[in-house]
């Protein structure tokens, strides 16, 4: 009896259907946004955690559509600032699950001074930064990290601008958590959100997401088929980066402090040659040089780049307050003590 008592007040586990709102999903057929939808809900149901205690906030533009799809708290907020006013709702509700999504002209363009600041602050909090390369909902301009030369409505000649990598900048703010995924991987995308949720501090994953309206294929030789084993390197802590189609190729560090693509089992490599993967390394170097390797001169490194223990901004602002209080309270008594007066201790 006592057993039929509890069940009927314990939760039920949750599923991603739960996560899902009565919203129609008005991406186009195809937006590599229907797959990280996909994985949030996943990993959010998989993540222990009761929905009142999620919000999802996003800025503007396609993805930031995103609060409306999931059945959680959620603020579509304004151009460029999602990621401010995430901040400000984790710093007043340290309790709360975060998931801030932008793309890459929100996050990168109006929004990168709030991008770089969340980061060097180490908010815990997860930033999904979905990378099209392209202005979607303003249809089709470049954006911070389209391509050089890119034709576009607003480059009709070809944007003569250097692209940001996202990467690059995010750890030159100082980020102790980042990684990388593409929309068609969702079990790689879930796996990514849930280690970025247990990461205290901010964890950015950057998505390689196709806009099949504006930007079609921007991601081809990582995504297509006969292309993508050897395009891809996916990295696991404490594991040899080796990748493609024969599970043949890895990388060393040259003697210029490049890395380079080797094959094993030609001149002498030998598989114990092959770098391991060490995300925890507080040295950013090897981050940096993994995040920056592009096709089709290198693979591009997906999974977790970098996982940095660091103090959030939110443990610091609470054990603040605390020493605040607590010397506050001892000077208050150490104020009365000696002002003379006789209390009666009762």
């Amino acid at each position: 009896m006592t057993d039929t008592i509890l069940k009927s007040f314990r939760p039920e586990k949750l599923t991603p259907k739960d996560f899902k709102s009565d919203q129609e999903v008005k991406w186009c057929p195809g937006c590599g946004d229907h797959g990280v939808l996909n994985s949030v809900q996943k990993a959010m149901a998989a993540m222990d955690v009761p929905k009142e205690k999620f919000a999802v906030i996003s800025g503007i533009g396609c993805s930031s559509r995103f609060p409306y799809y999931m059945n959680t708290y959620g603020f579509h907020t304004i151009h460029g600032r999602a990621a401010a006013i995430a901040s400000g709702v984790k710093s007043a509700n340290p309790d709360l699950e975060i998931l801030q999504i932008s793309g890459d002209g929100d996050a990168l363009a109006i929004g990168g001074n709030h991008f770089i600041h969340a980061i060097r602050r180490n908010i815990d909090m997860t930033i999904i930064l979905f990378n099209n390369e392209i202005y979607g909902l303003t249809k089709g301009q470049y954006s911070p990290t389209s391509k050089q030369g890119m034709v576009t409505k607003t480059s009709p000649f070809g944007t003569i601008e250097q692209p940001f990598h996202p990467a690059e900048l995010a750890l030159g703010a100082q980020s102790k958590f980042y990684s990388r995924t593409i929309d068609t991987n969702i079990k790689l995308t879930t796996e990514l959100i849930l280690a970025g949720s247990k990461h205290k501090g901010t964890s950015i994953i950057e998505v390689l997401q196709n806009c099949v309206i504006y930007n079609d294929g921007a991601h081809t030789l990582i995504t297509d088929k006969e292309t993508k084993d050897d395009f891809q390197l996916l990295l696991h802590h404490g594991e040899r980066m080796i990748f493609g189609k024969q599970r043949n190729k890895g990388l060393v560090l040259g003697g210029n402090g490049k890395l380079i693509v080797v094959t094993i089992g030609e001149f002498g490599i030998a598989e114990q040659d092959v770098l391991i993967h060490d995300a925890h390394n507080p040295d950013p170097h090897m981050a940096w040089l993994l995040s920056n390797m592009s096709a089709p001169e290198y693979p591009v490194a997906l999974g977790v780049i970098r996982d940095v223990s660091a103090l959030s901004y939110e443990e610091k602002l609470v054990q603040q307050i605390k020493d605040v209080q607590a010397t506050a309270t001892i000077k208050c008594m150490d104020d009365l003590l000696n002002s003379g007066d006789t209390w009666d201790v009762k």
